[in-house]
């Protein structure tokens, strides 16, 4: 795999090796087992993925090129390049502009645009209607475009459905910045719909077998649909793709739960007439950090503590399946842990930072599973280990 150029501020010698050391000992990643440092009186299981995917580094190069190779121009991104605040806000300390935020909303007029400034897209790519705005400008949106591989792939899978004429169903969340991009390139091509979760496959798969009436689509769906949308013809032949960040075994079940209600309206002996596979469009490392959670789940921890961005998806869908069994912290750096007392962590469901006091257990030897995103720099892992570990006395 390609090796990219991205600051040493975000790297860790501790992670790195232990990343080369598990790829030397696993190459073919059959082992999701997580990695134990056993310090004494605190051991550490550490996640067998985690961390910068392919896509975020190759989006962190790009965006520190753009800056060097345009000294004295105006450099602005689309929208956080990723969602992680430190490489947002290191972009913004280095001069760089943010045109909207995360959820599409102006911060700097268009019209204040020209076309010597530089534009930046990120990593969740964009819609092509701003692609089309930018080349008014005279601005080339594909100069310094960050979109990862893996989002391309989904919108080229998009592509090829509506080429043979099915639906496209986007498993995702409408308000995320990938979304939004997918749906705009995938409504150009074929009729398009975002569905959230696996209760609303169930509200589609109704409407498809007639025990919802067709107009109630249109409610259900509201402002989630592509002009045009008929609920009667368009449901008759369906793919799915997804959001790259949601949980792959959730896009899976609700693949193969659509999979399985077309079987029921048409017969198997048509479903390649109705249904499209489409799983080669689910995201490895997304794939990759999920199944090493569920590694981690296996091991008899105390508690975990996931770093990341609070507003990055994927690190959220991580932080859902670890609640399912530990004590979990969302934290985005090693400021949050306030002391050996109390860490101060993001709750998901009252979307806010809250206090919890006596987190560590009072026992002999503590044990703490540790993870991150795809967007968290293995920098910010290595200074919550090392800020966990100084309150038993210990280095790592």
């Amino acid at each position: 795999m390609k090796k990219f150029n991205i600051p040493d501020k975000y790297k860790s010698s501790i992670i790195a090796g232990i990343k080369a050391q598990r790829k030397l000992d696993d190459p073919m990643k059959k082992d999701f087992s997580p990695t134990e440092i056993d310090l004494g009186p605190i051991r550490f299981l550490i996640a067998r993925h985690f961390g910068f995917c392919y896509g975020v580094e190759n989006a962190i190069e790009i965006a520190y090129k753009a800056i060097e190779e345009n000294v004295g121009k105006r450099i602005f991104l689309l929208s956080e390049m990723i969602h992680n605040p430190a490489v947002n806000e290191d972009l913004k300390e280095r001069g760089v502009d943010f045109l909207q935020d995360t959820s599409g909303k102006i911060l700097v007029d268009w019209e204040k645009l020209t076309p010597e400034d530089i534009v930046i897209i990120p990593a969740f790519g964009t819609t092509i209607e701003i692609e089309k705005k930018l080349n008014e400008i005279g601005i080339d949106p594909y100069r310094y475009n960050t979109t990862c591989p893996f989002v391309e792939k989904v919108w080229n899978k998009s592509n090829e459905l509506g080429r043979n004429n099915f639906t496209v169903i986007i498993h995702g969340k409408a308000e995320h910045e990938e979304t939004r991009a997918t749906f705009s390139h995938s409504k150009t091509g074929s009729p398009s719909v975002i569905i959230r979760d696996m209760n609303e496959a169930t509200k589609l798969a109704e409407l498809i077998l007639g025990g919802r009436d067709s107009h109630e689509f249109y409610e259900i769906f509201k402002e989630r649909y592509s002009q045009n949308f008929d609920a009667e013809k368009d449901l008759q032949k369906i793919g799915v793709v997804n959001q790259t960040t949601m949980l792959a075994s959730e896009t899976e079940a609700i693949a193969d739960y659509l999979k399985g209600t077309m079987i029921v309206k048409y017969g198997l002996e048509n479903i390649d007439k109705h249904f499209a596979d489409t799983r080669d469009t689910l995201c490895y490392a997304t794939n990759d950090n999920q199944k090493a959670t569920y590694g981690l789940m296996e091991e008899n921890a105390d508690l975990a503590v996931v770093v990341g961005g609070y507003n990055s998806s994927n690190t959220s869908h991580i932080v859902e399946l670890l609640e399912q069994k530990l004590p979990t912290y969302f934290i985005s750096d090693e400021t949050k842990i306030i002391s050996p007392n109390e860490i101060s962590h993001f709750d998901l469901y009252e979307k806010r930072e809250k206090i919890t006091k006596d987190y560590l257990p009072d026992k002999d030897k503590v044990s703490i599973a540790v993870t991150s995103g795809a967007s968290c720099p293995d920098a910010t892992v290595d200074r919550v280990i090392k800020r966990l570990a100084s309150f038993y006395g210990v280095e790592v």
